[in-house]
């Protein structure tokens, strides 16, 4: 019995477990780099090869009425950025618990909380721009690009990686619509971050730029066809590289 018991404590076999082969080590230290290889990807659909304006066409609604200028824009990118990391990790952390059967009424109650929490944040400290935004901000729970991001990709996978997957996907929107509101705001006025101040305070109206002197304006930059010639533009410009990039 003591031999026995003297083999299974020996030092070679606890040796052996701590090997890096070992599936202890494994499990215990993760091989590096590997943060990146997980987290790259999600980085790169959300701002580019799956954006969900560019490539899957999703929020095209409060896109093309709210980029008028850079300030509007980013108001709404900012709101759209939060829901989406808020939504995206609440999904998460229940995930496991909410059946598959009721995931689109339960995925859809948690956004409309977030997106009303948000809009009582706008309309109290940022009551300008929440006029100027009105009913989109709202319309943030019927976008489709929140929705499916949920389903796609929160309620699969854990707390962290739906973080970072709204942060990316809220990026990649972002840009698109601050893009897209400072080239119709060169345009159509002449001006970037023109009204800065509803959104960094009194004290930043310097921030405004005047790109174009004493310019006359074009109004059809600033209206809705403006917006779909720009959009139109950067569909253009990204399957440009995209095709670029594969020959």
């Amino acid at each position: 019995m003591s031999e026995t018991l003297s083999e299974t404590t020996a030092p070679s076999d606890i040796n052996e477990d701590k090997k890096p082969g070992s599936s202890l080590a494994e499990g215990s230290f993760p091989a590096k780099g590997s943060f990146l290889a997980e987290y790259t990807p999600i980085a790169k659909d959300g701002l580019w090869s799956n954006n969900a304006v560019l490539v899957q066409m999703l929020g095209l609604c409060p896109l093309l009425a709210v980029s008028n200028s850079v300030i509007n824009a980013l108001g709404l990118g900012l709101a759209t950025i939060a829901v989406l990391i808020l939504s995206n990790m609440s999904i998460s952390l229940i995930r496991n618990i909410v059946r598959p059967e009721i995931h689109l009424p339960v995925f859809v109650i948690i956004i409309a909380s977030v997106v009303t929490a948000i809009e009582l944040v706008i309309h109290a400290w940022f009551h300008e721009l929440y006029l100027i935004l009105g009913i989109f901000i709202p319309l943030i729970v019927t976008n489709c690009s929140i929705i499916a991001r949920a389903e796609a990709f929160a309620s699969k996978n854990t707390l962290g990686k739906a973080a970072f997957d709204g942060l990316m996907m809220g990026l990649g929107f972002t840009l698109v619509l601050v893009v897209l509101g400072a080239m119709r705001e060169v345009i159509g006025l002449g001006t970037l971050l023109s009204n800065a101040h509803i959104m960094f305070g009194e004290g930043m109206q310097w921030l405004t730029i005047e790109v174009i002197p004493d310019y006359k304006g074009f109004l059809l930059a600033i209206l809705p066809p403006g917006a779909f010639m720009g959009l139109a533009f950067l569909l253009a410009l990204k399957n440009y590289f995209s095709l670029k990039k594969k020959a």
